[in-house]
């Protein structure tokens, strides 16, 4: 088995579907990396995750705000495809398994406290969702809405 860990904010709200009776939270996850290149220069990269969560539990939708960081980990996917300037360019999927708000986004901030802890990664959580989620046979969908 092949296990994607994220930790990253939301890049827009979540939506919810209900696809042959089952229900699916879709939402991206993007994640910045900075460094610096042989020159020495500060360079960033960021890395997006669309997500595809099949849940019953779907009142955690309520949280997953634009800005919102959530850690998520689930099985990956990735697909090749042509993209507008017809280069190649790539998705990374993830199927989520289980799923765990952290901090507090722009919207929520200020809206009760942020207490517990994420054991060993010294972020802020909202102790209100974390849930798993068993793994399924059903098909991820997606919207076709890529970041680049």
């Amino acid at each position: 088995m092949i296990k994607l860990q994220i930790v990253g904010n939301l890049g827009k709200d979540c939506i919810v579907k209900e696809i042959n009776g089952k229900n699916v939270i879709n939402f991206s996850v993007a994640h910045t990396e900075r460094y610096k290149d042989a020159q020495g220069n500060q360079k960033e990269r960021t890395t997006w995750v669309e997500c595809a969560y099949w849940t019953d539990r779907t009142a955690v939708s309520n949280y997953l705000k634009k800005g919102q960081m959530v850690y998520a980990e689930g099985s990956p996917e990735a697909d090749a495809y042509m993209n507008k300037e017809n280069q190649a360019a790539a998705t990374l999927r993830m199927r989520v398994q289980s799923l765990q708000l952290l901090g507090s986004s722009k919207d929520n901030a200020g809206e009760g406290s942020n207490a517990g802890n994420v054991s060993n990664a010294g972020y802020n959580t909202q102790p209100v969702v974390r849930t798993q989620q068993q793994p399924t046979s059903q098909p991820v969908a997606l919207d076709d809405d890529l970041p680049f």
